[in-house]
């Protein structure tokens, strides 16, 4: 939903009469259900006080009849708070029980049921099911007497059915100009009204009816002036999109660069710890053509909320896909509070389906032999989540789980996984979990993805690699781990990915021919096979051809097939220049590219899949990739060196 729209609409829900709800009287005797009502609304209505809001309408929906008009009143104001507080699941319950329960019929519950739908609306629309939103805005608009509850159930309506059900948006557009055109309304109205048409006619592929509306809309709220506020900041991207799609750059631009986007004071506005688009095909069958830009603002812990596509080539289903994976990224929080909190709201990315296929490292092996276990005795671990909006969830999984129980070792294991939570605590769930693999006797290899990780958050904070390499060689020495020939390989490579990054060709060939001599592990085992690979191409960066020849024979590869545990290709140089129409605007921003690398080091297929501001840096970040150069791989057809790699590229001024 607009921003603005949403505000008004939780402004508004504060003025929920209780004559629906509990009889009033001019004397209310000290703690009434009518002091307690209004108190809890006293709170709702202070953003800082929704926990205590929360608690209030908890204790009050005891007081009330069960079942009673009184307690659905109290349900739906609950499910307002929830929403405020991002328990969306919750809110939607909370909302749909207390709207069942106001009846239809009755006349003097018509304003209550209308604000209950907007929020019931906004909760599914945050949750990205906007045929749901559609539907319960649609049941707000019906409810409505008010003229401000019925523009404002159609202008969230318009905006969920755009991506559902264009045509029923344009119709729904049609029926708020019919409105406006005999009701007064205030500049912020015609505003969301031009919003509303702009994006329509853009995902409709009007663009010149884009470019008009989007223009109608800066216009409406006050031009293009050196002021700006968070409603300037969308018309004016908006603005930008149609004119960029239309052909015009130069004015795009204009409007870009007036929109703040790309401008921060301080701090920077840098890709999300975990920040990835969705892969190409799934249910959404998104090619590598669509393209998306999708909105969203950065809480202070660092989540994403208020996520919601603008435009996508490619449609509605393809826009809300896009939109569901930005919903899943997050910031760390030191980085969040070094950013204005201007420039969190309504940020702006351009998108684009991934084509790489997975590269798992040796962590990942490791984490999946932990996952395979726990699976074999009956565990299924909680889904991987991460960023500050899984916690809450996690804790919950942590604290019901029998103490010492498998159940207990796979949920700290899960939610040590998550980024989002402090080093500290991380690694004391990692050192909880070890204690607990050890009891359960877990075999060598799934107990190294608790007990290697217990032992590098344990050297958090300190410096140099050497500690991280002598913690490791002390693993493997332990017998548990170095009679265990699957543990023993992973430790090894470890150490080996340790010397690559000293450079140290030779203790990395050592190490990798000691994974590969392994007679325990079968030739076709991942490790001994990755093992190979990484030697043939190291052989072939010392002029050895016939000994990289040899090790990649032995793999049983063909050509062009790849190592699960092959080593990236390392960066050799890099070029590219700054635009000179960002310099001229004062932007700065990044891309994140995607791209193959071929045996010789050269880069193919190159593309972005994620850019910020949007259309900004994209050409100039591909071509800044395209120019880079990496380390040969041996390939005995000399063809790519084992699929796609992603990089990010950022454009800062005055650096």
């Amino acid at each position: 939903m607009n921003r603005s729209v949403m505000a008004t609409m939780m402004a508004t829900g504060a003025a929920i009469g209780l004559a629906g709800a509990v009889p009033g009287t001019a004397q209310q005797p000290a703690g009434s259900v009518q002091q307690a009502f209004e108190a809890a609304t006293a709170l709702a209505d202070k953003p800082d006080q929704q926990a205590a809001a929360l608690a209030a309408w908890q204790a009050l929906e005891k007081r009330v009849k069960p079942g009673s008009r009184s307690q659905s009143i109290v349900l739906v104001r609950k499910g307002g708070t929830l929403f405020k507080l991002r328990r969306y699941d919750e809110a939607l319950d909370s909302l749909r029980t207390g709207l069942s329960g106001l009846p239809k019929a009755d006349a003097s519950l018509r304003e209550d049921r209308s604000l209950g739908f907007m929020m019931l609306g906004a909760a599914l629309m945050e949750n990205l099911d906007y045929a749901g939103g559609a539907s319960a805005y649609a049941q707000a608009l019906e409810a409505a007497d008010a003229p401000s509850l019925k523009l404002g159930a159609m202008l969230a309506l318009i905006k969920a059915q755009t991506f559902v059900d264009p045509k029923a948006a344009a119709a729904t557009l049609a029926s708020a100009d019919a409105f406006v055109a005999t009701t007064p309304v205030d500049k912020g109205v015609r505003v969301r009204l031009e919003r509303a048409r702009s994006e329509l006619r853009l995902n409709s592929g009007d663009i010149p009816g884009a470019v008009t509306a989007a223009t109608a809309a800066v216009t409406a709220a006050g031009g293009l002036t050196a002021s700006t506020d968070l409603v300037d900041v969308s018309v004016r991207s908006d603005a930008a999109i149609a004119y960029l799609l239309s052909g015009k750059p130069d004015k795009a631009r204009e409007f870009m660069a007036m929109s703040g986007a790309g401008r921060l004071s301080k701090g920077d506005l840098d890709p999300a710890s975990r920040m990835s688009p969705p892969d190409c095909g799934g249910d959404a069958d998104l090619k590598p053509e669509d393209m998306a830009v999708v909105e969203f603002s950065i809480a202070p812990d660092g989540a994403t909320t208020a996520v919601s596509p603008v435009y996508a080539a490619g449609g509605g289903k393809v826009a809300l896909e896009f939109a569901r994976a930005a919903r899943q990224w997050w910031w760390p929080v030191e980085e969040v509070k070094a950013i204005a909190a201007f420039f969190r709201y309504n940020v702006r990315v351009e998108m684009r389906c991934s084509r790489a296929f997975p590269h798992p490292d040796i962590s990942d092996r490791i984490d999946q032999a932990m996952e395979d276990w726990l699976g074999e005795h009956g565990v299924v671990l909680p889904d991987k989540a991460e960023g500050p909006v899984a916690i809450p969830a996690q804790r919950a999984q942590v604290d019901k789980a029998p103490a010492g129980s498998i159940a207990l070792l796979a949920a700290l294991f899960r939610m040590a996984q998550n980024w989002a939570l402090p080093e500290e605590e991380r690694g004391a769930l990692y050192a909880r979990a070890t204690t607990i693999a050890q009891a359960q006797n877990v075999p060598a290899l799934p107990r190294l993805a608790v007990d290697l990780s217990a032992q590098a958050f344990a050297l958090a904070g300190t410096s140099g690699s050497g500690r991280w390499e002598d913690k490791v060689n002390e693993l493997l020495a332990q017998p548990f781990y170095a009679n265990d020939p699957q543990a023993n390989g992973a430790l090894r490579f470890v150490l080996a990915d340790v010397a690559r990054s000293h450079r140290n060709t030779d203790r990395e060939l050592l190490l990798l021919h000691q994974i590969a001599d392994t007679a325990a592990l079968p030739k076709s085992d991942p490790m001994r096979v990755g093992a190979l690979v990484r030697i043939a191409s190291l052989e072939q960066r010392k002029g050895d051809v016939a000994a990289a020849r040899s090790a990649f024979a032995a793999t049983g590869l063909s050509g062009d097939q790849c190592a699960l545990l092959d080593a990236p290709p390392r960066l050799v140089s890099s070029g590219g220049i700054f635009p000179m129409e960002a310099q001229r605007w004062g932007f700065e921003g990044w891309i994140r590219s995607e791209f193959d690398v071929a045996a010789d080091g050269r880069v193919t297929g190159e593309r972005a899949i994620l850019s910020y501001p949007a259309f900004v840096f994209t050409k100039a970040g591909v071509d800044t990739v395209k120019a880079a150069r990496f380390s040969k791989s041996y390939r005995p057809d000399g063809g790519l060196g084992c699929g796609s790699m992603v990089q990010t590229v950022k454009f800062r001024l005055g650096v």
